[in-house]
């Protein structure tokens, strides 16, 4: 991510701590840059060996720190089932966004299609419906482990899903 636009996020994300009467520390902003400068989705226990020790955030920082960007709709939480969860940074710079989730190895892939707008507002419009937020989620199997049979991701134990579920390129 550019500086400007990292430096625009920051600023919206301290205009939000302090609508909620909360300090933006130090600790906040440095959790906030690490958030917004990848463009990956993580899990909370993978941004503290990445921060180290010289911002000092406890791991309750970073959940309440996350919890709070969710709120501001800055985040959103993907669910993968099971209560595995993970955060997407990307809906500021690409709010119509829609992911492939493999069911096997968990690896997730974002995509845009202008088609699944049309249809997406086609249908809320038919049905009298206003959204406030849209997400596409598909989950199947990855082509890799169904024509390798490995997957360098694969989760031993895991239930595999039926091959030749749909997805769209």
């Amino acid at each position: 991510m550019d500086p400007q636009s990292l430096q625009a996020i920051l600023g919206q994300a301290q205009a939000f701590f302090a609508s909620k009467g909360l300090r933006f520390t130090k600790q906040r902003e440095a959790l906030v840059t690490l958030i917004f400068r990848n463009d990956e989705h993580f899990k909370p226990e993978d941004l503290l060996p990445k921060l180290g020790k010289s911002h000092a955030v406890s791991r309750a920082t970073v959940y309440r720190t996350i919890a709070l960007l969710v709120e501001s709709g800055m985040l959103r939480e993907i669910s993968l089932g099971g209560g595995e969860r993970l955060y997407d940074p990307n809906f500021l710079q690409s709010p119509h966004h829609n992911h492939l989730i493999c069911v096997d190895c968990r690896k997730i892939i974002e995509f845009e299609d202008p088609n699944i707008d049309v249809m997406q507002n086609c249908i809320t419009r038919r049905l009298g419906f206003s959204p406030t937020q849209k997400a596409l989620r598909i989950e199947g199997s990855c082509d890799r482990l169904r024509l390798l049979g490995t997957c360098p991701n694969f989760k031993e134990g895991k239930k595999k899903s039926i091959p030749g579920t749909k997805r769209r390129v």
